[in-house]
């Protein structure tokens, strides 16, 4: 491996384990929520309001954030420090007045947020007190992105990465003293007591905070300082002129995916799925989440510099490498979790999901996991248009994703039994993300001439055949426990460590004996 390569490797490697960590404590907390709250109509209700925060941070600040901030920082960067600290410090000022001001409208739009989403009385009052307290978050929300951006601009990586893995652990704490708390043995939207719904809402809540706070305290100990001194006016709001120009297509890009968000869970909340959905996300987000993000936090501000100094060649690199990786460590997964879906959310969800909701959930993970790989590519060829100030492709490219995810859904409502209809939700959305990387790499080749894919799709074929081999074991494992074994979560789990231990060598192997550079690779960074 060259500096450059081990440099990157040790760089995503610290991310990978920060959010590794956060991953699984996350996960840990999504097993916790279902345990107690179930997949009906509470479960559905706090899923349902738990959304909306995100919903309304990601059409008024989180595509702005995640589009201009790190360009444009990375910019400010390259002008010098002085530049870059006062540009910085203007710019965190301007993030606490903005966002003060969206969530503080918010949260009186709350019952009008829960009315377009929820029909049923009594769900739409327990999802309305929720609301109130949970999108609050807003506001830490965009703390914890702003702060984010500057750390990894100031490529400190892995300490922001940790922050969600805070989250979680309040959420996991919350999660306890709900259950200790007395209240109904049937959990019902209209027997949820207040103190039940106070811990659910300041709990959650307080898991953001605590997430923006060490990201906070983080920025602080890579030696920056905060200054309150900044004046608010004129200067202040260059940051925000800077970004004005793109503005539009941002706005229109997050605008278009919350009226696909809003699609689904408008469907999910009639048919009965809010926490199916959400569910099945979730851990279809998970390996993306370890590796893909890792990737991307480490890789952006490369990307940003290379496309800022015109270095096509460092830009397309990174790219192809990114790819390759997100290949080698989707395609297995994407994999494991067709053949494997139902029987790992059988394991997983206990409490008040009972065997068929686990199950559910697991069919929608395996229909849908096919569009884990392509999902990656949407998320790396998104960042680098916004490495170059392109806001209008991404916009184009999503409506087309929205089109497509809106269509399937509309689809399935009217030609699927209700049962089945659920399930579809993320199968629309895998669809959607083929389109959006299909889209994204014709423009992107047509703008930067041949990006070295040929080596990307060569490393998805061997990583595919090793994992179909690993795959066969996976089908043998099924069959061999469920024959033997009548309790089918006690069948799954003993398919689940079958898989474990033969499943894994045997993709080890096989990609050895096929030759995957990338594993290569990774085993001599673990052996370093």
């Amino acid at each position: 491996m060259t500096v450059s390569q081990n440099r990157f490797a040790h760089a995503a490697g610290a991310v990978a384990v920060a959010t590794g960590v956060s991953r699984a404590t996350g996960f840990l907390r999504t097993l916790a929520l279902a345990a107690v709250l179930g997949t009906a109509a509470v479960g559905d209700a706090y899923s349902g309001a738990n959304s909306m925060p995100n919903m309304v941070y990601e059409l008024l600040l989180g595509g702005v954030m995640s589009s201009v901030l790190i360009p444009v920082l990375a910019r400010a960067r390259l002008r010098g420090r002085t530049y870059s600290r006062v540009f910085t410090q203007r710019l965190l000022l301007a993030t606490v007045l903005g966002a003060a001001v969206v969530t503080a409208i918010a949260v009186a739009c709350a019952p009008f947020l829960v009315a377009a989403l929820v029909s049923d009385r009594e769900q739409s009052q327990l999802a309305t007190m929720l609301a109130y307290l949970l999108l609050p978050e807003i506001f830490f929300y965009a703390i914890a992105a702003t702060v984010t951006a500057v750390l990894n601009v100031r490529e400190s990586y892995a300490p922001a990465a940790w922050a969600s893995a805070i989250n979680n652990l309040i959420v996991l704490a919350m999660v306890a003293v709900f259950a200790a708390v007395p209240g109904p043995v049937t959990l019902l939207p209209s027997t949820t007591t207040s103190v039940q719904v106070l811990v659910l809402g300041l709990g959650t809540t307080i898991g953001i905070v605590g997430q923006a706070v060490w990201t906070v305290a983080a920025l602080r100990r890579n030696g920056f300082r905060w200054s309150w001194r900044v004046r608010p006016v004129p200067y202040t709001w260059r940051p925000v002129r800077v970004g004005a120009r793109l503005l539009g297509w941002v706005l229109l890009y997050v605008a278009i995916s919350q009226v696909g968000v809003a699609v689904v869970l408008r469907v999910a909340f009639s048919h009965g799925g809010v926490s199916t959905y959400t569910y099945a996300d979730l851990l279809f987000q998970v390996p993306y989440g370890i590796l893909g993000v890792s990737l991307l936090t480490v890789l952006m501000p490369r990307i940003s510099r290379a496309v800022a100094l015109g270095d096509r060649d460092a830009m397309v690199a990174d790219m192809g490498r990114a790819a390759r990786y997100s290949v080698l460590a989707l395609v297995p997964a994407a994999v494991a979790m067709t053949l494997l879906g139902p029987m790992l959310t059988t394991v997983m969800f206990v409490g008040r999901v009972d065997v068929d909701a686990a199950r559910t959930i697991g069919v929608a993970l395996a229909l849908s996991a096919f569009g884990l790989p392509p999902f990656a590519l949407v998320m790396l060829q998104l960042r680098v248009f916004y490495a170059g100030n392109d806001m209008r492709t991404p916009a184009l490219i999503n409506a087309a994703m929205v089109l497509t995810k809106v269509a399937v859904v509309a689809l399935s409502v009217a030609r699927l039994p209700n049962q089945t209809i659920v399930v579809m939700l993320p199968v629309a959305s895998s669809l959607s993300y083929i389109v959006g990387a299909v889209s994204g790499h014709l423009v992107l080749r047509h703008r930067y001439g041949l990006l070295g894919f040929h080596t990307v799709l060569e490393t998805f074929s061997r990583v595919l055949w090793a994992s179909i081999a690993a795959g066969v074991v996976c089908v043998v494992a099924v069959g061999v426990t469920h024959q033997l074994i009548g309790n089918p979560r006690a069948a799954a789990a003993a398919t689940l460590t079958a898989v474990l231990v033969l499943g894994t060598p045997t993709f080890l192997i096989a990609a050895k004996k096929i030759g995957i550079p990338e594993i290569r690779n990774v085993t001599t960074l673990l052996n370093r």
